[in-house]
């Protein structure tokens, strides 16, 4: 590959941008390029649209790291033509035809679906939509465990929800299915299950799986082995 790509990475349900901050500081002070766009967490389908122009707009080659949620938008983004990998942190690598809802199905559910928070919010034109956040009280445990309590108690007043038609979309496309993909498990999340992380990455045949003893916000609380992570798929990519 003559050119280093930029990394882009891709936030997930009740985090913003800034949750992947530690891991951009990191990988730019190592000189590579590095975007965060906003996931406005509408729809599976919107938000990978939404993704896929960004990218588009790059010149050159583009590695996506996808958090959570963003594993499945960068599962449907990645098909962009100047996307050269992937990689899952804490993520869902879902199936083509195959939704959130369908994917964590298949086991027991994590901490987070007994805590969840549903809203109504205005649809123009149509039937409110249905907003899904985790109760604030149980944020810093379950969403944010092993983050500090002063910063955790912020993170939960100001996370950004994910539309409930998110759960049910099915992806389009699978990226990984014509893509090299690498894949980070944390052991201790309270999120998403690990096997649902677990079965993903060894159905997508990703290149490496690194299994970490850190909860969800992994790329908060472990930026070092994350961002050394993203930096060695693109040293393999060379």
């Amino acid at each position: 590959m003559s050119k280093t790509p930029t990394i882009v990475l891709v936030h997930g349900a009740f985090a913003d941008a800034a949750s992947w901050a530690p891991v951009a500081r990191a990988l730019l002070d190592e000189g590579y390029d590095v975007a965060v766009p906003p996931v406005f967490n509408r729809s599976l389908t919107g938000d990978s649209a939404y993704i896929r122009s960004f990218v588009e707009q790059i010149e050159g080659p583009v590695l996506l790291a996808g958090h959570s949620y963003g594993g499945a938008v960068i599962t449907v983004a990645g098909v962009a033509e100047n996307v050269v990998g992937l990689v899952y942190v804490s993520g869902y690598a879902l199936e083509e035809g195959e939704s959130l809802g369908a994917l964590q199905g298949g086991f027991p559910d994590s901490d987070l679906s007994a805590n969840l928070v549903y809203s109504p919010y205005p649809v123009e034109g149509s039937d409110p939509g249905t907003d899904v956040s985790v109760q604030p009280e149980a944020f810093p445990d379950i969403f944010a465990a092993g983050v500090p309590k002063e910063i955790s108690r912020v993170l939960a007043v100001s996370q950004r929800p994910l539309s409930a038609i998110a759960f049910g979309e099915a992806a389009p496309v699978a990226a990984w299915k014509t893509k090299p993909a690498w894949g980070i498990v944390s052991s201790a999340d309270h999120t998403i299950n690990p096997e649902v992380e677990r079965f993903g990455y060894q159905r997508a045949n990703v290149r490496k799986v690194l299994e970490l003893d850190a909860p969800h916000l992994v790329m908060m609380t472990h930026p070092h082995e994350v961002a050394t992570f993203i930096i060695e798929a693109i040293d393999e990519l060379a």
